[in-house]
């Protein structure tokens, strides 16, 4: 199929003459004697219609002897639209039937896609889907740029592309296509031959068994191994494996005897590659049990030749169908257990039964007799009552003991209890007076296996307490004839129902106690209730009245202090007395404290100015019993301290006006929120302290903060300096030894030199001490040679603010002398550099040289051997890192300068 671009842009003219003329009048080149013995076809797009990417024509469909239409037709093309190529080329495989038999396209353009497609992508599907797909493609008028863009689809479907820039290049392109075209089509690779796999496993096995299979390949993870009978078809399958990335695998036995075939199969058309006979044996299995059992009892099975861990035991109806069970166990990896016989007496089977087709290997009858069990009991209890139980000839632990309305259904249940190894226990009578019934109740089939009759008979329980007490107050109360520990002794509003409870506490094995009154003034009842069914067994009237309730503040105080309140009429110990926002709703509540037993305590003012309330609370209820008006106004207060502070530093503070030894004096970044702090002190009863500058230099606030709501009520700005801080030592000393440090502009005693590695982070410490108050101090050198640096670090922040580099020797390393040199302490990678020199002795062989910190003394990365007058030049290496230069008498073995240099 001849693909043409009848899109706008072969208006273009190339030396004169319109692209689609040149095209057009050439076309004759591309149809030589080839199209005679060929099926050949014309499409074109882009020549209909403006701006659609759909208009893409069949012109000439593919047939014989078309080379004269098709040359005919070429001339009608009109160039007008787009460029939808990919799509072009992707219609013109699909007529081609691409996916079933070889196919070409000849694709001529003067442009690249311009409807969003890509012509490499489809280049791979039309490769990989197709039966000897190719594309030959004609760039016309392209530049080099763009002729990526469709070389790909000839490149990757094996044919060719050309580019042409002229009427005569674009001849000789199609006549180079005709040529590649009228190659015969290579004939299709036959289809390679199936590999076979070997298929292992054993000769027999029983059934229902795993069987161990293996397979000497494997083709595809999806691939399965099955066992079907001998001879049947392909694609057939019983149970099966998958191969996934092994060479074995177990496979479990059908449930049937007989002559089988292991088949090693593909997932994709469930082709045969592999075959292996196996026989499936009969297993040899025998169950023993006892020849009786009661109802609902555990009693003991064996067995012998176990199968697989997911058979089962199971006793079902004698003469029942395979597969139907009652009770049953899985085996696992046991050979004895045990077995909950039913509930109905009768005779029964005993049955082994595989996982696999549920076949009975082996079978035992055993007849269900009836349990004898007798139960005892009280002829009366009180309703809600534990009363006695005792019982004989219990069946299985789970059995259990119930009390029910007189004849109700099996299966019925009150309250209730497991019997377990027990023959006595206590059972909880109903809460409603009547005849029962106690029931001993298999657990396997809810059977009633014994039964007494039982009277519930009504408590006498009296309940008294005050005619009134205050809202919120302790009262007491006593009863007598408690039932049970977990009744409960409430208060309710006056005529409430059954179940609805305020306050109440549970009776336990007393007969007086205290209850809460409501909150609310009114008319309620005390009940004694029942916990079993919550029936009110005794009740009293009771009045609740209003507290007589005094509280008493000053009608002013400061934003975030402590003032003075006195109050009367406490009702209980964990009422509060709070401050709120004047009309604020009850139950809210800024700061409080609980009265306990006091009649005055002080009060946290809140933060911010305005009306307020004082107010006493009950906890019940959080009534307000009393309340007063204040006013918190603003605090006097006033901070100074120093313009400006070196990093680090303890600088002096003062302030008046304290509110609370709890407020605090910070420093924090100009501007920051309320609330933000970087270091702090709490101003207690003091009105001079110190306070620590942060590490880092800039603008910050001092500022006085109430602990009451972190507001700020006075603040200053200071500005915080570096601070000049130089530290010396010597630049080499042998490990191990001492050396001098000296330094000054010391900022904080608690600051420290240390010595690390060069290049260790931030913060980083070996051996180090304190400044304290001194300049010069002592330091023992590391025992491991290398380059180091000493550093001044502060403690507030952890800041470096000087350095100084030192070299560790070996231990009997020679000091350098005799020389200096001079270069730049850091240089960019790969830059060339002066290296100087001063020398006081001469030798034979002197040279300078370049290696890495921790190099070798006499190993070097480059060396310049001194011949003439300083300086030199030496090329740093590439990668960056600490270098050093050395100064070497190669003759007398001696170092006599170095200098670190770093690459950066």
């Amino acid at each position: 199929m001849i693909v043409f671009d009848g899109s706008n842009s072969m208006w273009g003219q190339i030396e004169g003459t319109a692209k689609i003329e040149i095209a057009q009048g050439v076309m004759d080149n591309l149809l030589g004697d080839w199209t005679e013995s060929r099926r050949v076809g014309l499409m074109a797009y882009g020549h209909r219609r403006r701006g659609d990417c759909t208009d893409i024509e069949t012109i000439v469909a593919p047939g014989d002897g078309t080379r004269a239409d098709i040359l005919d037709r070429i001339g009608g093309v009109t160039p007008t639209g787009k460029t939808p190529l990919t799509s072009a080329v992707e219609q013109a495989a699909t007529e081609l039937s691409y996916t079933d038999t070889p196919a070409t396209v000849v694709l001529i353009s003067d442009g690249l896609e311009s409807c969003d497609r890509d012509p490499c992508a489809l280049a791979e599907t039309l490769e990989k889907g197709g039966v000897g797909f190719t594309a030959h493609v004609v760039g016309f008028g392209l530049g080099d740029a763009d002729a990526g863009a469709l070389s790909c689809l000839a490149e990757r479907t094996g044919g060719q592309y050309i580019a042409a820039g002229n009427a005569e290049e674009l001849g000789q392109a199609f006549s180079a296509v005709a040529t590649a075209v009228s190659e015969p089509e290579p004939e299709p690779e036959p289809e390679p031959e199936r590999p076979e796999v070997i298929v292992t496993g054993p000769e027999t096995a029983p059934a229902g068994s795993l069987v161990r299979v293996g397979w000497d390949k494997t083709l595809d993870n999806r691939n399965y191994v099955t066992i079907v009978p001998a001879g049947a078809d392909a694609g057939e399958y019983g149970n099966y494996i998958r191969v996934k990335d092994r060479s074995e695998g177990d496979l479990r036995a059908p449930a049937d005897t007989g002559m089988y075939e292991l088949r090693y199969m593909t997932d994709e058309g469930d082709k045969v590659l592999g075959t292996a006979a196996i026989e499936i044996t009969e297993p040899a299995v025998t169950l023993s049990g006892p020849e009786t059992a009661l109802a609902g009892e555990l009693f003991p099975v064996e067995w012998t030749g176990a199968v697989h861990g997911r058979d089962y035991i199971t006793i079902v109806a004698m003469g029942a169908e395979d597969g139907s069970h009652i009770n049953y166990f899985r085996v696992k990896d046991r050979s004895r257990n045990k077995l909950r016989a039913p509930a109905e007496p009768g005779l029964y089977e005993l049955r082994y039964v595989l996982e696999e087709g549920e076949r009975t290997m082996a079978s035992q009858a055993i007849e269900i007799t009836e349990p004898e069990v007798t139960l005892s009991g009280p002829e009366t209890a009180l309703a809600g009552e534990l009363f006695p139980v005792e019982w004989t000839g219990a069946v299985h632990g789970r059995d259990y003991i119930t009390i029910v309305a007189m004849g109700a259904e099996d299966g019925s249940h009150i309250n209730y209890f497991r019997v377990k190894d027990r023959s006595r226990n206590k059972l909880r009578a109903p809460a409603e007076p009547g005849l029962y019934e106690l029931r001993y109740v298999l657990e396997e089939g809810e059977r009633t296996m014994a039964s007494q009759a039982i009277e519930i008979t009504e408590p006498e329980v009296t309940l008294s307490g005050p005619e009134t007490a205050l809202a919120g107050e302790l009262f007491p109360v006593e009863w007598t004839g408690a039932v049970h520990g977990r009744d409960y002794i409430t208060i309710v509003a006056m005529g409430a129902e059954d179940g609805s409870h305020i306050n109440y506490f549970r009776v336990k094995d007393r007969s007086r106690n205290k209850l809460r009154a409501p909150a609310e003034p009114g008319l309620y009842e005390l009940r004694y209730v029942l916990e079993e069914g919550e029936r009110t067994m005794a009740s009293q009237a009771i009045e609740i009245t209003e507290p007589a309730v005094t509280l008493s503040g000053p009608e002013t105080a400061l934003a975030g202090e402590l003032f003075p309140v006195e109050w009367t009429g406490t009702v209980h110990g964990r009422d509060y007395i709070t401050i709120v926002a004047m009309g604020a709703e009850d139950g809210s509540h800024i700061n409080y404290f609980r009265v306990k037993d006091r009649s005055r305590n002080k009060l946290r003012a809140p933060a911010e100015p305005g009306l307020y309330e004082l107010r006493y609370v009950l906890e019940e209820g959080e009534r307000t019993m009393a309340s007063q008006a204040i006013e918190i106004t603003e605090p006097a207060v006033t901070l100074s301290g120093p313009e400006t502070a070196l990093a680090g530093e303890l600088f002096p503070v003062e302030w008046t006006g304290t509110v609370h030894g709890r407020d605090y004096i910070t420093i924090v970044a100009m501007g920051a929120e309320d609330g933000s702090h970087i270091n702090y002190f709490r101003v207690k009863d003091r009105s001079r302290n110190k306070l620590r500058a942060p590490a880092e230099p800039g603008l910050y606030e001092l500022r006085y903060v109430l602990e009451e709501g972190e507001r700020t009520m006075a603040s200053q700005t200071i500005e915080i300096t570096e601070p000049e801080v130089t530290l010396t030592g010597p630049d080499e000393i042998r490990a191990g030894t001492e050396a001098t440090i000296e330094w000054t502009g010391a900022v904080h005693g608690r600051d420290y030199i240390t010595i690390v590695p060069v290049g260790a982070e931030e913060g980083s410490h070996g051996e180090y001490f304190r400044v304290k108050d001194r300049s010069r101090q002592t330091m023992q050198a590391p025992e491991k040679p290398g380059l180091y640096e000493l550093r001044y670090v502060l403690e507030e922040g952890k800041r470096t603010m000087a350095r100084h580099k030192i070299e560790i020797l070996a231990a009997d390393a020679p000091l350098e002398s005799g020389a200096s040199l001079s270069a730049p302490e850091t240089a960019a990678p790969g830059a060339e550099i002066d290296v100087g020199w001063e020398v006081e002795t001469e030798s034979g062989d002197q040279r300078i040289t370049l290696a890495r910190g921790n190099q070798a003394i006499f190993t070097w990365l480059e060396a310049i051997k001194i011949s003439g007058e300083p300086p030199v030049k030496l090329t740093l290496p590439e990668e960056p890192g600490m270098y050093e230069l050395r100064f070497l008498d190669v003759a007398n073995q001696a170092v006599l300068s170095r200098k670190v240099i770093k690459v950066e």
